[in-house]
């Protein structure tokens, strides 16, 4: 049996929406969605929240997440790439429990209507092909071989990538949401690339895909979930 790691990296200083991972949508706060899931999932014995917010710890612990650490400044910057953070997680608790994990999988806080069904079929398909990592991704509503333009010196063209006449003869394309991230414990100790032929590609629907960066994007999420008026254990 795989020893699987939950990591949840939230930190506090949020720009698009203030302090949007303790933001509350429907009478639960934003990272509660995710910690949530990750139980109703029933894959995980542990779920650690990674974050330097001493409210969003507090929020963690409340709904049963374990923090146990702070994270460091330099991990917590607006420019600071999420793997190393997850790497951190990861070592991290591994001294914490005493435990080598197998594989890590990371859920987006701002990424509130993603389901538990996601986190389990989303694990099952990186089980089945047997990839070194697996990232999510919805279909591209827009098809840059199709839709992208340039305007060049006051003169509208098609961009050179976009030569396809139709939208039925360009590549299929998908859009990252960074909702689900899965790793192989080695893959992700000494590797920044999510891309190759070891990386598996889950794709979400749209309607449990859509992550939040801007109040616009918070608002959207808002009314979906409030339509949905879903209780935690449907999550």
């Amino acid at each position: 049996m795989a020893e699987i790691l939950c990591t949840i990296c939230a930190r506090g200083g949020s720009k698009g929406v203030l302090n949007k991972n303790i933001k509350k949508i429907n009478d639960l706060e934003m990272i509660a969605y995710s910690i949530i899931q990750a139980r109703n999932s029933k894959l995980f014995k542990h779920i650690v929240v990674s974050t330097d917010s001493d409210e969003i710890a507090n929020v963690a612990l409340k709904y049963k997440a374990e923090v146990f650490f702070k994270r460091e400044a330099h991990l917590a910057s607006d420019s600071a790439p999420k793997l190393p953070v997850m790497r951190d997680a990861l070592l991290r608790s591994e001294k914490y429990f005493g435990v080598k994990f197998d594989i890590l999988v990371d859920l987006d806080a701002s990424a509130p209507l993603r389901t538990s069904q996601d986190i389990k079929k989303a694990y099952e398909l990186f089980i089945k092909e047997n990839k070194e990592v697996l990232i999510t991704a919805t279909l591209a509503r827009r098809n840059p071989y199709f839709n992208l333009i340039e305007l060049d010196n006051g003169e509208v063209k098609r961009s050179k990538q976009g030569f396809f006449t139709t939208r039925q003869s360009a590549p299929k394309c998908f859009d990252m949401n960074a909702s689900i991230y899965m790793f192989k414990r080695e893959r992700l100790l000494k590797s920044d690339d999510l891309f190759g032929k070891e990386t598996s590609l889950y794709v979400m629907d749209e309607s449990t895909a859509f992550d939040v960066d801007s109040e616009l994007d918070f608002k959207i999420v808002e009314f979906l979930i409030k339509e949905r008026n879903l209780k935690p254990e449907e999550f």
